[in-house]
């Protein structure tokens, strides 16, 4: 008998839509796709949670309709290491490029890509959460907690959920790093410029975001603790004291919220399954590569999928992506490690940043992983 789907997206994200746009985009019938995700759209677009994108991103979500969305532009990045010398700036202007990236939240680009789906047609189970996974040799059958089953040819698994409640992939690291989130404002803002500041505990970035930035700060998880107890003056203050003045007074900060960090990627998959975005691996977020990867997964499991909904193209996708996911798990897995703690190879840090302002070639080199992955 023939499935109900082709294809069956379990994850409605931005990475689960975005590659069911891009199949339409390519020839699929809408029809024939299904996403399915445990949330509303309506649950899903009040996520306050900021997501960086990169210039490749937004030409991927170009192409498929789903650009604009409210987003602030990152013109310039600025990179250095708290108590060494040295800094880097990477910046729009040399690398000819409207921005390098933006920032913006959850909860906008997954109501612009749902919004997409709804009008190109693709079939959408939501609220849905599926129970249980049946994989034969012609499709893969889906349980549904309601009692009900869908069947497709090919499943793709778009939900990774969070570091530390996920199955083991063949690749995992705990950092032994939390990640503290929120919305901060300062005295003397610079507009669209980003900075990645790496200390002895874990990086701190802070993303141009609207009047404000958003920041990720990745201590130790007794530090985390310390950061959350806080009021907001003390926090503010201590921020202030380990960013540095650049942006003057740290003057507001919403609340804070707390993520454990580690990394947890593979390859693995089925004869009629497979993985992209969080579900493939899981980063941290030094680069704020995440997301950009799930695109790029995303767009390449489209151009296959689009030639047959087929084993074998499950086989060359993942051919095909490991050149740019093992780059770029191994470029965030250096950085979240060598570089965020008090080793005498920290020392090299700040004269490396300083050589690489000094050499554009390696600032180009750096820039483009960024803005494109491996290409």
């Amino acid at each position: 008998m023939m499935p109900d789907y082709d294809i069956a997206i379990c994850g409605a994200g931005p990475a689960g839509m975005a590659l069911a746009a891009l199949l339409v985009r390519r020839g699929v019938t809408p029809a024939r796709i299904v996403l399915i995700d445990a949330k509303s759209l309506d649950a899903a677009s009040a996520d306050p949670r900021s997501l960086a994108l990169s210039w490749g991103s937004r030409q991927i979500l170009e192409g498929i309709g789903a650009w604009p969305v409210p987003a602030t532009d990152i013109h310039e990045i600025h990179v250095s290491r708290k108590g060494q010398f040295g800094r880097s700036m990477i910046t729009r202007d040399e690398h000819r490029v409207p921005a390098l990236g933006y920032v913006t939240r959850y909860g906008d680009i997954v109501t612009v890509l749902g919004a997409v789906c709804a009008r190109l047609g693709v079939a959408t189970l939501r609220p849905a959460r599926v129970t249980g996974i049946e994989e034969t040799s012609d499709d893969v059958r889906l349980a549904l907690a309601d009692g009900s089953e869908v069947t497709a040819a090919i499943v793709v698994q778009a939900e990774g959920g969070l570091f530390g409640e996920q199955a083991d992939k063949s690749t995992k690291r705990d950092y032994g790093q939390t990640a503290i989130i929120a919305q901060v404002t300062t005295a003397a803002p610079i507009a669209h410029r980003a900075y990645e500041r790496f200390t002895g505990e874990g990086p701190l970035a802070l993303l141009p975001q609207d009047d404000g930035y958003s920041l990720v700060w990745c201590v130790r998880p007794d530090t985390a603790q310390t950061l959350l107890a806080m009021g907001d003056d003390a926090f503010l203050r201590k921020l202030g004291d380990t960013f540095g003045d650049r942006l003057g007074r740290f003057t507001g900060a919403t609340r804070r919220l707390a993520f454990p960090l580690g990394l947890n990627a593979g390859m693995a998959g089925s004869a009629r399954a497979a993985a992209i975005g969080n579900a493939a691996q899981t980063l941290h977020p030094v680069a704020g590569q995440g997301l950009n990867l799930g695109l790029r997964d995303a767009t390449v499991l489209a151009r296959l999928l689009a030639q047959g909904a087929t084993p074998e193209m499950l086989s060359q996708y993942a051919d095909q992506r490991r050149q740019d996911r093992d780059l770029t798990v191994r470029l965030t897995d250096t950085m979240a490690r060598v570089f965020a703690n008090d080793s005498p190879v920290q020392a090299l840090l700040g004269v490396s940043l300083a050589a690489i302002d000094v050499f554009s070639p390696a600032r180009s080199v750096l820039a483009e992983l960024m803005m494109y992955g491996r290409r």
